[in-house]
């Protein structure tokens, strides 16, 4: 099984005439995702695709609002590749429009615009993914977002992680030691993301199919030890952890807006100590991620 994106997804991609958003929306359709339509204000009526050499030679409409194409095209899931400055607007956009499964991969998004489409997301009940995210993979049914497809394979193993090389990395060990994933969640980085470890953990305590899951953090603030507080109390099948930024000083951001140590919290000791005491089988390399949970099953 699988959680938020399968082959029942109807995509639409907000920001479809863009760069990133042309370049991944035919990748995408490439690994066979359900693109449905496009949204780019002022572009309305114009088709994205049918190129000959595409493969899935598919021209795919754009509206001008979410609105328009999710009443036209019976769209469920959103993807948004629109620039920073827009981006919250977007996500709002989205929500207002009743899709239940945003996923932003807009990096640079103003936290005071983050803090307004975070709120708008909760009140209307959707899933937001992100922002700053390679976003999520069901392998063999849909990718939506921008993670590299020909390294997953489909199985039991749910990848929850902060940090979009980290996945690749982490769904590469498991791919080589024959273990495939169920679905591979990039939550993002940043200060304020719309789905943290905890949520998303349970959501796959619901896939009776998750065997196990990967779950991998960084430094900068708690949402690894709420998560491992929740796995202790509540989820009984194998965890394998990894914590980021071990070498990081405190008080310089590594890599990601959330990724900074202050006020002596959010360390990288801290989040292995809390793994550790849920019986999470913590990995000091992510070379590791494969055998590791490859013993955790008892294989």
């Amino acid at each position: 099984m699988s959680v938020l994106v399968n082959k029942d997804t109807r995509l639409i991609v907000q920001g479809i005439t863009g760069g990133e958003g042309t370049f991944h929306t035919s990748q995408m359709l490439e690994y066979g995702t359900n693109v449905v339509a496009g949204v780019t204000p002022g572009k309305g009526g114009q088709l994205y695709g049918g190129n000959e050499k595409d493969s899935f030679n598919r021209e795919i409409p754009i509206y001008n609002t979410v609105k328009e194409a999710v009443e036209e095209e019976n769209a469920n899931a959103s993807v948004i590749f629109v620039p920073a400055a827009f981006a919250g607007d977007a996500i709002i956009e989205a929500a207002e429009a009743d899709l239940k499964v945003i996923i932003c991969i807009t990096e640079g998004i103003p936290v005071n615009d983050m803090m307004k489409a975070y709120a708008y997301v909760k009140e209307k009940g959707a899933v937001l993914v992100g922002p700053n995210c390679p976003g999520v993979i069901t392998p063999g049914e849909a990718k939506v977002g921008i993670m590299p497809g020909f390294i997953h394979k489909k199985g039991t193993i749910g990848v929850i992680s902060r940090s979009g090389t980290l996945t690749y990395e982490a769904v590469n060990q498991l791919t080589e030691v024959g273990l495939g994933q169920s679905t591979c969640i990039g939550i993002g980085g940043d200060p304020i993301i719309g789905t943290k470890f905890i949520d998303a953990i349970k959501m796959f305590s619901k896939d009776p199919e998750t065997e196990g899951l990967v779950v991998i953090g960084e430094i900068g603030g708690n949402a690894e030890e709420e998560a491992a507080a929740y796995i202790k109390r509540n989820y009984k099948k194998p965890v394998v952890g990894f914590i980021a930024g071990r070498t990081a000083p405190p008080g310089r951001r590594m890599g990601h807006a959330g990724a900074i140590v202050s006020g002596g919290k959010g360390t990288a000791e801290d989040k292995l100590v809390a793994l550790r005491s849920a019986g999470i089988h913590v990995v000091d390399n992510p070379a590791d991620i494969g055998v590791t949970m490859l013993k955790a099953l008892g294989r």
